[in-house]
């Protein structure tokens, strides 16, 4: 069995639960979940036993009634379940949403003690991390991590860094426990939250869920690479029409964002190709349907200048909820095994930015054998 609790119960872990519950019921095929029958730890066994949010509108409700606002066939398993009080931290800052969070009624200290109380109970062995994408500063030392929680300093601290360093005493109290950043908020790649994971007995997966265009994009310059075609010009975009994109409109977040999109292009090819890879826009329309483009100049033989030009509308949450629905299974894994920090096997797939910081991207192809040799199952390319 692995236990989850959710932190940011918005589209993406909405239509997670939704589908999660939907095919332990048999109604739904695993499409989209890459390890979908492969793992020991099977789907079935991955039961959500908490939700936190700081959306006043979903606070205190039942998960049932809060997933049926995504998806109106929510499961009727998913009742029974409170959305708690999370942290905000201004998260929610530039949005249309009405924020409540435990930091308005208590210093940082004492919500990091009330969450762990909370956790203790509830007795997760997974976190999953998709709250609205963060405006942040990675940490230098473990005592500036460790004096902006004494001092509540609110304006150095994210909600995820909170969370993080929550889960990790968590973890260490318990023994063990699993952390999903799915967000662009540096976690598996700040060495300070690498070696507290380590002493806490936390693994931590990220940074940020690979989907969509990004992990394509990776793919097609790994076929370029391969070929010894010189790329001279990368221009890849996405607009969307859900509330992370409306929270990229904010210039910090979306620089947060646009890191973890281009760190792929000198890793993967060798060089710094000039490129634009950025969540460009908000168009409301759109809904959770976003438009995607990619247009790609290389060099090829005898000098032969060559384009790709390639345009999509993807679905953007359930690309990522049938990624978490792995995530967690190897995170519970991971725990198993005792590899506590963060697993560059697992990231390298998974993750636009994959940690630790001082490991590159590389061609997802290898990236999913290497997963698959992590987790014990037979190689399916090589």
């Amino acid at each position: 069995m692995v236990r989850v609790v959710i932190l940011g119960q918005g589209y993406v872990a909405s239509i997670f639960a939704s589908g999660l519950e939907k095919i332990k019921a048999g109604k739904l095929e695993p499409y989209g979940v890459p390890l979908a029958d492969e793992l020991p730890i099977k789907i079935k066994d991955i039961e959500i036993v908490g939700s936190y949010d700081v959306d006043a509108s979903k606070v205190e409700k039942d998960l049932y009634e809060v997933v049926r606002a995504y998806d109106p066939e929510a499961p009727e398993s998913l009742k029974g379940i409170t959305v708690r009080k999370g942290i905000h931290l201004r998260s929610l800052r530039n949005l249309p949403i009405e924020a409540t969070g435990l930091d308005d009624e208590m210093s940082l200290k004492e919500a990091v003690e009330r969450l762990v109380s909370e956790w203790k109970e509830l007795k997760p062995d997974v976190f999953v991390n998709v709250c609205t994408t963060e405006a942040f500063v990675p940490f230098e030392s473990r005592e500036g991590l460790e004096k902006a929680i004494e001092e509540d300093n609110r304006d150095r601290l994210t909600a995820t860094q909170v969370y993080v360093y929550a889960a990790a005493k968590y973890a260490k109290e318990v023994g063990g426990a699993a952390f999903v950043n799915a967000i662009p908020t540096l976690i598996a790649n700040d060495p300070v939250y690498v070696e507290l994971a380590k002493e806490s007995n936390l693994v931590v997966f990220g940074d940020d869920g690979a989907t969509g265009a990004t992990p394509l994009t990776a793919d097609v310059l790994s076929h370029l690479a391969q070929r010894n075609r010189y790329v001279l010009d990368i221009a890849q975009f996405n607009i969307g029409g859900n509330n992370d994109f409306l929270a990229l409109t904010d210039k910090e977040r979306n620089k947060s964002k646009e890191f973890t999109k281009s760190s792929i292009v000198k890793d993967l090819l060798g060089y710094d190709a000039p490129h634009y890879i950025k969540p460009t826009g908000f168009l409301e329309p759109l809904g959770d349907k976003k438009f995607i483009a990619m247009h790609i100049e290389y060099v090829s033989f005898n000098g032969a200048h060559d384009e790709l030009v390639i345009t999509g509308r993807i679905n953007d949450s359930p690309a990522l909820a049938g990624l978490l629905v792995d995530l967690v299974r190897l995170g519970k894994i991971a725990v198993e095994k005792k590899e506590f920090g963060t697993v560059y096997e697992v990231n390298a797939f998974y993750m636009k930015n994959p940690g630790p910081g001082d490991r590159k991207s590389i061609p997802k192809i290898i990236a999913y054998e290497k997963l698959r040799q992590w987790a014990g199952l037979k190689p399916r390319w090589l």
